[in-house]
């Protein structure tokens, strides 16, 4: 697309960046508003598998898409993924019983992993990576932007309105990001030579379900050594060795092994996966100091989380002006990832809201820093007919680091958590408790567990129910639970910050090339220059 003028290209940008707000938002928007439809709707039971089917079918097809978008081109692909998206969502506002919210999100999925995996791979096609810093830069603030917009908006949406719009309330947007793609996103011929993997789409598949299905299950439905949970990983290790076998014959493979013989696109997935598990252990676990340990409403609580949204959208922006410009990278993500390792730091020792609010600045400041560099640096490392495949293995590592990580965080807050009130209890704070009466005590028991400090109306009905002279010990009771979880919190901060310390480590050892001004490899310009130059010999010894 080298023969585009910049101003196409630019325009071309809204349509896929219009694409990509659509899906961001749509995922964010619900975040608020699902407990309260599955509420509606019934089968809280079964309310993890809303965003565990969106999670898996998202994934697969991120990394699936990849391969075939560089052998088809983005366009159809853009295309088909805001149609999948659009169905899903229009659905999803008709579901009837939770069996049809979870299907209709499997589709939105879909959707949305078509849609992020050709969109950023776009990005790729239409700018060199010298250029393409600051549109990278871009799009990262889309998703900034979207988490800050999105739950207020889903949150005044059910309790101002009909539950559906908060599916349909943007359709219209999708509607305009696809006709802008139809008129300017230009048509590429199929490539030549190529053929589809289908064993090894197959057997990625299969690989991947098992084992996201496995950490999402792992600790909370099932315990880490049940015979689900350890069948779930066999099936995957089983899976991924067909997976490797078949890869290694194919011919066009669907996730080239090749690209992990390249030391930069390993070293960006692994530093992308481990700065994912940070980031989304910071998202889940702060509200609960902020609602568990502070007490504050969850309306609230959503604000707490929002500067690093913002910062994250403003310094992701320059960011990808500055890498542009300066046609360096790493400096970049050396720079971020200690700072979101200093905003950790605050998380695990904070103690009041305004110091949360400070480490949620501190940690979207260097995420802003350091998250446009990865899949930058990723696509500059390999051949552009490999960009939609680099692409989605960038993609599937952090998601892949998101699950993981806010599985392993949970096993160690749950853990954490049953060893701090066991020895608060040896400790004496039991002793008063079985001195009352066995009703009141019963009734108290169940605060025993610090994840009910969430449930603040819970909370407030229990105190207003109770003797008067039972009402100082609930109060203890609370204050220790508090006590509890605030220093399971810091061990679950502590264990983030130290994954984004290996992630420096890694980084250091990052290689960096300098950015293409051109979407031709170094060794295709020269070897064009020099066809060039023997051209014009022979004309000069005619003259």
């Amino acid at each position: 697309m080298d023969q585009l003028s910049h101003k196409r290209k630019v325009t071309i940008m809204f349509g896929i960046i219009a694409a990509m707000f659509f899906s961001a938002i749509n995922q964010t928007i619900v975040s608020t508003a699902m407990p309260r439809i599955i509420a509606q709707l019934g089968g809280m039971d079964y309310y993890t598998w809303v965003i565990t089917i969106y999670m898996l079918t998202s994934t697969i097809a991120t990394v699936l898409v990849g391969k075939l978008s560089d052998i088809y081109g983005r366009k159809p692909f853009i295309l088909i993924g805001i149609v999948f998206f659009m169905i899903g969502a229009f659905l999803s506002g008709l579901s009837q019983d939770i069996y049809q919210m979870i299907t209709y999100r499997g589709i939105q999925g879909i959707g949305a992993g078509i849609i992020m995996s050709s969109a950023f791979t776009a990005v790729g096609d239409l700018f060199a990576p010298r250029e393409r810093g600051k549109w990278t830069g871009v799009m990262m603030a889309v998703f900034g932007f979207s988490s800050v917009l999105g739950p207020t908006l889903g949150g005044w949406i059910v309790d101002h309105m009909n539950w559906e719009w908060v599916f349909w309330i943007f359709l219209p947007l999708g509607i305009v990001a696809f006709a802008l793609i139809v008129v300017l996103f230009p048509k590429v011929d199929r490539k030549q030579g190529e053929s589809i993997d289908y064993w090894g789409s197959l057997f990625l598949t299969l690989t991947i379900v098992p084992l996201l299905l496995g950490f999402s299950w792992a600790g909370t439905k099932y315990d880490w050594g049940s015979p689900e949970i350890l069948g779930l990983f066999a099936a995957a290790i089983v899976f991924m060795i067909f997976f490797i076998l078949v890869e290694l014959r194919a011919k066009s493979p669907v996730l080239p092994l090749s690209l992990f013989r390249n030391d930069i696109v390993t070293i960006s997935n692994v530093a992308g996966f481990l700065m994912n598990a940070g980031m989304m252990g910071a998202l889940i676990y702060l509200p609960f100091f902020v609602q568990g340990v502070e007490g504050i409403s969850p309306t609230y609580s959503g604000y707490v989380t929002m500067p690093m949204s913002i910062a994250m959208v403003v310094v992701s922006a320059i960011t990808g002006k500055w890498i542009s410009k300066s046609g360096k990278y790493k400096r970049y993500a050396m720079i971020g990832l200690p700072v979101m390792i200093a905003g950790m730091v605050l998380m695990a020792f904070m103690n009041s809201v305004w110091m949360a609010v400070l480490a949620m600045i501190v940690f979207g400041f260097g995420l802003g820093l350091g998250m446009p560099v990865f899949s930058l640096t990723v696509q500059n490392a390999v051949r552009p007919d490999q960009l939609g495949v680099v692409t989605a293995s960038n993609q599937l590592f952090r998601n892949m680091g998101g699950t993981i990580g806010i599985a392993v965080m949970g096993t160690i807050m749950a853990t954490s958590l049953k060893n701090q009130l066991t020895d608060k209890m040896a400790a004496g704070g039991g002793e008063a408790l079985a001195k009352i009466d066995p009703a009141v005590q019963e009734q108290m028991s169940a605060f025993l567990n610090p994840q009910k400090l969430l449930d603040q109306p819970a909370i407030a009905q229990m105190h207003d129910s109770l003797p008067a002279d039972i009402v100082p010990l609930f109060d203890k009771l609370i204050e220790t639970m508090r006590e509890v979880l605030s220093s399971s919190l810091t061990v679950v901060f502590l264990s983030g910050a130290l994954l984004l310390v290996v992630a420096v480590v890694l980084v250091a050892f990052l290689r960096e090339i300098p950015l293409r001004t051109s979407n031709k490899m170094p060794e295709a310009e020269g070897k064009a220059e020099k066809e060039k130059g023997t051209k014009q010999e022979p004309a000069l010894n005619r003259g």
